[in-house]
């Protein structure tokens, strides 16, 4: 196992099973509505485009055949997707919106209606988390040559798929970057609506 492949591992655990840790960490200290997105992100990102990533339904290769034997070992294609979606719905999108929360200076009203200023928080957050993990930590996976299956969330699939631009041989692509250009409004949207519908 090289240090690269343990540092993948270790991201990927820790990024899915922190976020549930803190959950129930502060348990009576957050809203219970908040449970609730969590479940609800798990659903959006796992449907939205992690398993269809993961297997490749849709003209793609599967997550094992773009990544190491070592990846394939320590994180099994049929709890990838379910880790990926569970560090896409608490470390980030949970994450985002305590970003969001934190840069409102803890306006306790910023989820009961829309502010272009909150959402731009949680995009410039969720975009440039996905540009991390593309340049740094799935690049042997993601990068050119390696195909992706079409997902709901990333509609254009492989059909049309420019690289965006290159950083150190590492390169970012359209298809991959998608989703977390429409997520950011789907997080944004159902956080006000149950929020109001909680209170």
């Amino acid at each position: 196992m090289s240090p690269e492949e343990l540092r993948i591992i270790i991201i990927v655990y820790a990024s899915a099973i922190i976020p549930l840790i803190l959950l129930c960490a502060l348990w009576t200290k957050i809203p219970k509505w908040i449970l609730k997105l969590y479940v609800l992100f798990f659903l959006v990102c796992a449907f939205g485009w992690e398993v269809w990533f993961n297997y490749g339904l849709f003209n793609g290769d599967s997550v094992n055949l773009r990544r190491s034997d070592v990846l394939n070992q320590w994180l099994p294609q049929d709890v990838n997707w379910i880790l990926n979606s569970m560090a896409d719905a608490g470390a980030i999108s949970l994450g985002g919106l305590y970003l969001v929360w934190v840069a409102s200076k803890k306006n306790p009203n910023v989820f009961e209606k829309w502010s272009w200023g909150s959402f731009i928080v949680l995009l410039i957050w969720c975009v440039g988390q996905n540009l991390f993990v593309e340049m740094f930590l799935y690049h042997d996976q993601l990068s050119i040559g390696k195909k992706l299956s079409w997902a709901p969330l990333s509609p254009l699939g492989d059909f049309y798929n420019p690289m965006l631009f290159e950083f150190k041989s590492r390169t970012v692509m359209l298809q991959t970057q998608l989703p977390w250009l429409f997520t950011p409004l789907i997080i944004y949207y159902f956080s006000i609506k149950i929020n109001k519908k909680s209170g």
